[in-house]
């Protein structure tokens, strides 16, 4: 077989001597191709077509198509650029319907000697891949040309644009820069900012984490709570990245060496937007994680988080009662201060007397008392729930019982006529009353206190544009617990992955819920000082649904995946006494 300089000669573009001058001025990060082209010798057309001819692979002018826009959606912009592929067309096999396994998505390459790079896409992507063969400064034009069409600047051809720039940064975090420097210097800085929070908004994100290491500086947005890898920020830019965070959040720029918090309201576009900041020192550099808050998510009813008709039901009536406990259990990031005000948005009226003890407050509730924690000025939960009891409120929100103190405060404010509203860090509503208990509250003060325990997860949502209809295989069904008649009446799908998921099949969250109301078993159960078992056992026959059933329920609806529940949520059957299963 021709090496593609045998087919460039034998076609007549280029004689031997040009060939070796080429060679001996070939630099380390220049291929003998680009070098040959770069000296005149021939187009970037010709070496293409050389080289397809010589791998015996098709070649395509890019200049010639029209590259639609979902198979754009196909490839993120950033493993285009990084190697200089481009995405030209998706093919479906003739009598198929549209799967990944079925279509074809084709790629064109400028040198298919890149066999690794080419497996490597195959691994990546999962799916059928084809290869064409294009020029190197044709695929770079068109990445340029039809991703910026697409989608206007963004962090990928920014960060593209800057590693050609010569600004120096490394003032900026200098005592001695002057303001103009510093308006210099930070205008890209800015630019950056203001990319990574528009984006990370448009993709559905609820942190952005800007992590530097030795060689790099990491950016990830965690949607749908799994950490997405965004394109690396230049290490250069790290500093005056994170000067500019903390002066959007009037945090102290020189305050290198202790972690520290802040705050940012913004807005992007007509959307109101506060962002929480948190920077603390690594062995590289500051580390800052911004999360976004969201002011439309506790504008949503609680039957809109994602609970049965069953469950909101009763939620909504243990609201309504004028004493008692209710907690809200979950790991971080599980929605519990979505729920809980959402609780307080509907019980916020003209009649009600609403104080909350919140560190931070995320969220400002009209009508709503809200004190946040200062424990430099001594003002903790115990502290802010001791006065709320002088002021006469119906309700009571505490962020978290997690201390003795608060937890008995909390007691306290139940037994004399109010209704707190509040949070524990257990896997499961029965798991609630041992965690008190180890808070040194008896079991006794438990059971009487205590009206009721929800426990709740988020678990991502199939994306609504790219549903589609799937039978589970039989071990799926079989481990999802569902009776016969849930799966005959099933609506099970996945999503096969669009640009509004991207890629991934899942676009949003939504709750699953197990609601604990006690009752005079339950109580009994307590006192009696029974297992976990025995308890969870006892709630489930007093009309507790568990999280695992109530995500494969959803599953069924064809609203989240089994797999997607087996990940967040576990089937603990086996460890429920006096239930028959």
């Amino acid at each position: 077989m021709d090496t593609f300089v045998e087919a460039l000669i034998r076609q007549g573009h280029v004689d031997p001597s040009q060939v070796k001058e080429a060679e001996s001025l070939v630099r380390k990060d220049k291929t003998l191709a680009n070098t040959l082209v770069q000296l005149g010798y021939c187009t970037d057309k010709q070496v293409a077509q050389a080289m397809a001819e010589c791998f015996k692979m098709q070649y395509v002018d890019l200049d010639d198509l029209t590259i639609d826009q979902h198979v754009l959606e196909l490839i993120p912009e950033a493993m285009a650029r990084e190697n200089n592929v481009m995405p030209v067309e998706e093919s479906i096999a003739e009598g198929y319907s549209y799967t990944n396994e079925n279509s074809t998505l084709v790629l064109a390459i400028d040198d298919p000697s890149r066999v690794d790079l080419m497996d490597s896409f195959r691994f990546i992507l999962n799916r059928r891949l084809s290869f064409v063969v294009a020029g190197s400064q044709a695929i770079t034009e068109a990445i340029n040309q039809y991703y910026r069409q697409s989608e206007g600047e963004s962090m990928d051809t920014f960060i593209h644009e800057m590693t050609d720039t010569d600004i120096d940064f490394s003032y900026v975090s200098s005592d001695v820069a002057t303001e103009e420097d510093e308006l210099e210097a930070r205008s890209p800085a800015a630019r950056v900012v203001d990319l990574m929070i528009r984006e990370a908004l448009q993709a559905g994100a609820s942190d952005i984490h800007v992590e530097p290491f030795g060689d790099r500086v990491r950016v990830r947005y965690r949607i749908d709570g799994i950490c997405i890898e965004r394109s690396d920020l230049p290490k250069r830019i790290h500093s005056s990245v994170i000067s500019r965070i903390m002066v959007l959040a009037s945090m102290d720029i020189t305050n290198k060496r202790t972690p520290s918090d802040g705050r940012i309201r913004t807005q992007v576009g007509d959307k109101p937007m506060d962002l929480r900041v948190s920077v603390v020192p690594s062995s590289h550099g500051l580390s800052c994680v911004m999360r976004l808050l969201d002011r439309d998510s506790i504008n949503v009813g609680i039957q809109q988080l994602g609970m049965s008709e069953k469950d909101f039901t009763r939620f909504t009536e243990l609201t309504r009662r004028p004493s008692g406990i209710i907690l809200v259990t979950g790991p971080t990031g599980s929605g519990k201060t979505t729920t809980l005000y959402s609780a307080m948005k509907s019980l916020n009226t003209p009649q009600r007397k609403i104080i909350t003890a919140e560190d931070p407050v995320e969220y400002n509730l009209p009508g709503v008392n809200q004190v946040e924690v200062n424990r430099a000025t001594g003002l903790d939960f115990t502290a802010i729930i001791r006065s709320m009891l002088r002021q006469a409120p119906n309700v009571i929100l505490v962020g978290e019982m997690r201390d003795r103190e608060t937890a008995q405060m909390g007691v306290q404010a139940a037994q004399t006529g109010h209704l707190v509203l509040s949070t524990l860090h257990t896997n499961d509503a029965p798991s609630a009353v041992s965690r008190l208990t180890d808070l040194g509250i008896p079991k006794y003060i438990v059971s009487s206190s205590v009206i009721a325990v929800m426990a709740q997860r988020l678990v991502k949502t199939i994306c609504a544009k790219c549903k589609v209809p799937h039978m589970p295989s039989s071990h799926a069904i079989r481990s999802s617990g569902l009776s016969e008649q849930e799966c005959n009446e099933s609506k099970f799908a996945i999503g096969k992955g669009c640009s509004y998921c991207g890629r991934t099949g899942y676009r949003g969250r939504i709750g699953i819920y197990e609601l604990m109301q006690f009752n005079s078993e339950i109580r009994a159960t307590i006192d009696s000082g029974a297992s976990f078992s025995e308890l969870r056992g006892a709630a489930i026959r007093g009309g507790m649904t568990t999280l695992f059933q109530d995500g494969m329920q959803k599953a069924a609806k064809g609203i989240t995946t089994i797999e997607e529940i087996h990940r967040v949520a576990h089937d603990r059957t086996a460890e429920i006494e006096g239930v028959a299963v």
